[in-house]
């Protein structure tokens, strides 16, 4: 078995996930993981699936004959797991450039990000514009987390950062 990442892409409508889940299931596949999302009218999904390499070919040919549907795929290997993996949340007033200063300071202290969800939001009570981020990361040495916190908040007063859960 072979497993593969891939991304789909298509005007979202009603059964589109059930018609992707046919043909995966059709064609003997495993669905080991997957983030969908609605994003102005359109549907995207990540997908990681595992399947015979006798009947990728045919899985992908099924797939790409849903109609509107844009594939790409690559070939997965296993890599070497964190030491430590961490789950923040973080809000600040949301401004261009924010998603490269957050990936420099976490690239910069060696940590590797497994999840990054974002979104824009207004304020309730003020009108302003927030951007919100819930990001999963993986941490080769333990030290790394006190860095990694300090070194977000040096993003501006206006940053709020919640640790959601912690694993060894």
């Amino acid at each position: 078995m072979l497993r593969y990442l891939v991304t789909l892409q298509a005007p979202d409508r009603k059964g589109l996930v059930e018609q992707i889940a046919n043909v995966i299931s059709r064609h003997n596949g495993n669905w080991l993981d997957s983030e969908m999302r609605h994003i102005d009218g359109i549907f995207a999904a990540i997908l990681q699936l595992e399947v015979s390499a006798l009947k990728w070919d045919a899985l992908l040919e099924a797939l790409e004959c849903i109609d509107g549907l844009n594939c790409t795929y690559c070939k997965t290997g296993h890599i070497a797991q964190p030491i430590k993996r961490l789950s923040f949340n973080l809000v600040a007033y949301d401004r261009e450039g924010l998603v490269l200063e957050i990936s420099n300071k976490i690239n910069a202290l060696g940590i590797n990000i497994e999840q990054f969800s974002s979104q824009q939001e207004t304020a309730s009570h003020s009108g302003i514009a927030l951007f919100r981020a819930t990001m999963g990361l993986g941490l080769s040495d333990p030290s790394q987390e006190e860095q990694l916190t300090e070194s977000l908040y040096e993003l501006g007063d206006d940053v709020v950062l919640d640790k959601l859960s912690k694993s060894a």
